[in-house]
């Protein structure tokens, strides 16, 4: 991958030769000399191509002087003009047939590029924190990787196939232009051509303006339906269909109204491109009528001039089109490169080494953290997990429990403190090395919409059929699917919504029991459950838990009364720790939940009766 440069203030622009730049190792691998001899080969074809057509005016100009200056018709002048017809002919064929080679020999070049580009940006999203994820729409991320990817293959194509050519064919007809016409008619094509492009460059990048509008309109638009849809059932809970509606026509109607002064403007550029070319055409081929009827020039001139200008004006017609296209395509790259630049919070330290593993004991140290420098979580946090023993975590909402799984899980770094497993601070070693050491059931078990054996043999990557049988019989959900019709190959459909919340708990409980980390994290792993299904998953996380070390964040306490250890907080805090029995006899904070929750299940149960 490129070395990757700083990032750049949010509001500069990146849509210059700084991202095309950044963009040229892709185009030239330097650990690739086959693609390498295919861009040489690409633009071999480009300078035949190139040559071939450069030489057509030239047969047709001998053609029909053939034809006019030889009254008597002989067979000679017949055998020259049609040689001459002939020769146009195939030089029309050998640029067609050049032009195709090239597109041939460069595909594998354009799409490889594109492919590196688009794994390195995919690579660097899962390397950002969960705080960039939290904060970014994914409706919003997948459309900039989507329009910067499909730029990459579009611009190359103009920026090699059109934009080179046309200015080495420019070139070349004002060479030939000075040396059959003089300096007037050279100056007149140079003279339209730089109006023609200043032109075209003042509208587009008013155009460009207004593209970036319409790119940011679109991508609020998609991250709407986006939400809405993945939120489609609290939607329908709370009747809210119209004012989704609502919310989407207005971005929709926002957008459209943009595109319509993008495409009004693009009517401006395609009168002001015509009005020059045409006066152009129009001058130069009066001139050379004008030169005919004083006897200087022949008929096959006023072809030569015309058919060169032709060829000359008709990628120069496209220009205002190739201009937005790599002007849009730097701004879509940008827009991904910008996503590249994004700082990496967490990041392994330099040469890191693994983490090894030998007694699976957790420590937090005197940790400080918030998720912002303004609201402070977790106040100097201490507490010690041995190894091998079943530690509780419990508390009120916003004590900091959750928190501590994802400081575990190394999403976030502390401020102050340190994190130990088996001693090792956890900021020293890699986060692969960490993270498969480490097992989560967590509260929303969240699966791919695929198979259930594809989610149950994603704990470990090349785990084999039998260690996933042993794994969902563990999970007590090997009968469960024994008795669906496809057994194992069961799409669990959106989010795994096609499954019940148990089965969806016993399918994460299997998962990790297929990775069987040292340490296993149950982040309020049964509170979404009816009293039935959590005795069951219950009994279920307990055979887990033997020969491990585990860490049990819950809500309900009965469900973690037998712990060997119940961990308190309160406010960030620790306030208690002990086990059920203790704590009960110290009558403090733990003893007020055991309380209230005991009074709520009876006050639950005497409505039922």
């Amino acid at each position: 991958m490129p070395p990757e440069t700083p990032t750049s203030p949010k509001d500069a622009r990146h849509d210059g030769w700084a991202t095309l730049k950044r963009f040229l190792p892709y185009l030239w691998p330097k650990d690739n000399a086959s693609l390498r001899r295919r861009v040489m080969g690409a633009v071999l074809m480009v300078l035949l191509g190139k040559a071939t057509t450069l030489a057509l005016p030239f047969a047709y100009k001998k053609a029909v002087d053939a034809m006019t200056l030889d009254t008597g018709k002989s067979q000679a002048a017949l055998t020259l003009a049609m040689a001459f017809v002939l020769a146009y002919a195939l030089g029309r064929f050998a640029g067609v047939l050049f032009d195709n080679l090239r597109n041939i020999v460069f595909e594998r070049v354009g799409q490889d590029a594109t492919r590196h580009l688009a794994e390195n940006v995919f690579a660097r999203l899962h390397k950002l924190s969960l705080r960039f994820h939290l904060a970014r729409r994914t409706g919003e991320v997948t459309k900039v990787i989507e329009r910067g990817t499909k730029s990459i293959d579009t611009m190359l194509y103009f920026l090699l196939f059109n934009i080179a050519p046309t200015v080495i064919e420019l070139t070349a007809v004002i060479v030939i232009f000075y040396l059959n016409f003089g300096l007037g008619l050279v100056g007149a094509t140079i003279l339209a051509v730089i109006a023609y492009v200043y032109a075209t460059r003042t509208i587009t990048e008013w155009r460009t303006h207004l593209r970036e509008k319409m790119n940011r309109l679109d991508g609020q638009a998609l991250s709407r339906a986006v939400d809405s849809l993945l939120n489609y059932e609290t939607v329908k809970y709370f009747g809210a269909e119209a004012r989704e509606e609502a919310r989407y026509a207005s971005a929709a109607r926002a957008y459209a109204d943009a595109a319509v002064k993008s495409e009004n403007s693009l009517g401006l550029l395609n009168i002001a491109q015509a009005l020059i070319v045409n006066l152009l055409m129009a001058g130069a081929m009066a001139w050379t009528v004008w030169g005919w009827s004083q006897g200087k020039l022949t008929v096959g001139d006023l072809v030569f001039v015309n058919t060169y200008l032709t060829q000359l004006f008709r990628p120069l017609d496209m220009l205002g089109m190739v201009y937005r296209t790599i002007r849009q395509g730097l701004i879509d790259m940008a827009e991904m490169f910008r996503l590249i630049d994004t700082h990496i919070e967490v990041a392994d330290a330099p040469n890191a080494p693994a983490l090894i593993v030998s007694r699976p004991s957790v420590t937090f140290d005197n940790v400080i953290f918030g998720y912002d420098r303004d609201r402070e979580i977790l106040h100097g946090l201490s507490f010690e997990v041995p190894a091998g023993s079943r530690v509780a975590i419990v508390g009120p909402s916003g004590a900091g429990k959750s928190t501590i799984a994802r400081l575990l899980f190394r999403f976030y770094d502390p401020w102050e403190g340190r994190i130990l497993i088996d001693g090792q601070d956890i900021r020293g070693v890699t986060q692969t090395s960490l993270r498969a050491a480490l097992g989560i059931v967590p509260q929303d078990s969240v699966l791919f919409n695929d198979t259930i054996g594809y989610n149950i043999a994603y704990g470990r990557d090349g785990a084999s059929q039998a260690e996933v049988d042993a794994a969902a019989k563990g999970a007590a959900i090997a009968d469960f699917i024994a008795r669906l019709p496809q057994g194992y190959d069961t799409e669990v459909g959106e989010r795994g919504l096609k499954l019940s919340g148990g089965e969806k708990q016993r399918v994460a409980i299997a998962r990790t029991l297929v990775k069987n980390p040292p340490i296993v994290l149950f982040d309020e792993a049964t509170s979404a459950l009816d009293t039935r299904t959590e005795q069951d998953i219950l009994t279920t996380m307990r055979a887990v838990a033997s020969h491990r070390t585990t860490i049990s964040i819950a809500h309900r306490l009965s469900t973690i009364a037998d712990s060997d250890t119940i961990l308190v907080l309160d406010q960030g805090r620790l306030a208690e720790q002990g086990s059920h029995a203790d704590l009960l006899r110290r009558n403090g904070l733990y003893a007020e939940m055991w309380a209230r929750q005991a009074q709520e299940s009876a006050e639950v149960s005497e409505a039922a009766e």
